[in-house]
């Protein structure tokens, strides 16, 4: 049947030729888009230009710096740091990131470099592990404990009371702890073992030295009884004790009270180490840390949870957290964020 010119102009030709059409309008597009890219790199200044160079650079250094096999094997006898533990992916792209930033070509040369430099091996163990933490994290948990756990615990056990702050990164959940248990037994019976794997990091929540921010959380009748402001010659001390530390850049900072530390025990410890585990404790706390780890780590650390705690004992983990198959490994749920050993 003839087409009717009329027609193929109202729809814009035939079929293949408005598809030619469109073909050559997407890649004038595209070519459009390219222009556009390259001239606003063209007009980035100088050090910009060169950042997005690096980062680049860094991304595909990243891909090339060996066998990851080989860097966990030698990693774990360094360090004994299992990181076939934590998820791939994740550590990876971090430990890549950290040795381009040091600008060697692969794995065998950052292995030589942590056998022989005490500061790189520290800065690695820093970097690798996640730490994140504030006074009071999740205030609705905190509230939870206060009024639910800390009672049932005194109910069950009396006021002799084991605590473990697993991964307690810069102090403030142990400090947390001790103010807590405050209300409901005299701060002369509290005691918290409060351990990390990270020792910089100990360090700094054994010195107590928090900003502002950090104490966002902290009921004001303890913020006002525990925390001294630290002004003036205060603050040059802060400087003096760690010109590296954040802490020490800072126009205002708060030390939390001799009488909250003295009340905590700061060790090293390694959750993927057996040898590590305390035994016979009351509650755990342990949140927001294994959530990288792989799952088998995982369950491993919430068993050797349930062996450290005591019959009826509490396990507090974090909101990014749960225990899957917890009724298999003998726990019982009081809510998502605290479970109980059931034998």
């Amino acid at each position: 049947m003839p087409i009717d010119l009329k027609d193929k102009r109202k729809t814009g030709g035939t079929i293949s030729e408005r598809k030619s059409i469109a073909d050559r309008k997407n890649i004038l597009d595209r070519a459009a888009v390219t222009r556009d890219k390259v001239s606003s790199l063209s007009q980035m200044p100088l050090s910009t230009r060169n950042s997005a160079a690096s980062n680049i650079a860094s991304v595909r250094s990243s891909v090339n710096l060996g066998d990851y096999e080989y860097l966990k094997k030698q990693i774990l006898g360094i360090t004994k740091v299992d990181l076939n533990a934590y998820k791939e992916a994740q550590m990876k792209r971090r430990i890549d990131q950290l040795i381009t930033k040091k600008g060697l070509k692969d794995y065998p040369s950052y292995i030589n470099l942590l056998k022989t430099d005490r500061e790189a091996l520290e800065e690695f163990l820093n970097h690798f592990t996640i730490n994140v933490s504030e006074f009071y994290r999740n205030p609705d948990q905190w509230e939870f404990m206060d009024k639910t756990v800390i009672p049932l615990l005194i109910q069950r056990f009396g006021k002799n009371l084991k605590i473990w702050s697993a991964a307690c990164s810069t102090g403030d959940e142990p400090y947390s702890l001790v103010m807590a248990l405050s209300k409901y037994i005299p701060i002369q019976q509290v005691r918290i073992y409060a351990t990390d794997i990270d020792k910089t990091i100990l360090a700094k929540a054994k010195r107590g030295i928090y900003d502002e921010k950090s104490l966002a959380g902290v009921p004001k009748e303890f913020r006002d009884k525990y925390f001294r402001k630290l002004t003036g010659k205060d603050m040059d001390a802060v400087e003096v004790i760690g010109e590296s530390d954040p802490v020490a850049a800072l126009k205002t900072a708060y030390a939390v009270s001799d009488e909250i530390k003295s009340r905590v025990t700061f060790r090293q410890a390694n959750l993927l180490e057996a040898k590590d585990y305390p035994k016979d404790y009351h509650m755990i706390v342990c949140r927001n840390v294994l959530i990288y780890f792989t799952e088998e780590a995982k369950d491993e650390v919430f068993r050797r949870f349930h062996d450290t705690l005591l019959h009826e004992g509490i396990l507090f983990i974090g909101s990014t957290e749960q225990i899957t198959g917890y009724q298999d490994m003998h726990y019982g749920r009081k809510n998502s964020f605290f479970y109980e050993r059931l034998d």
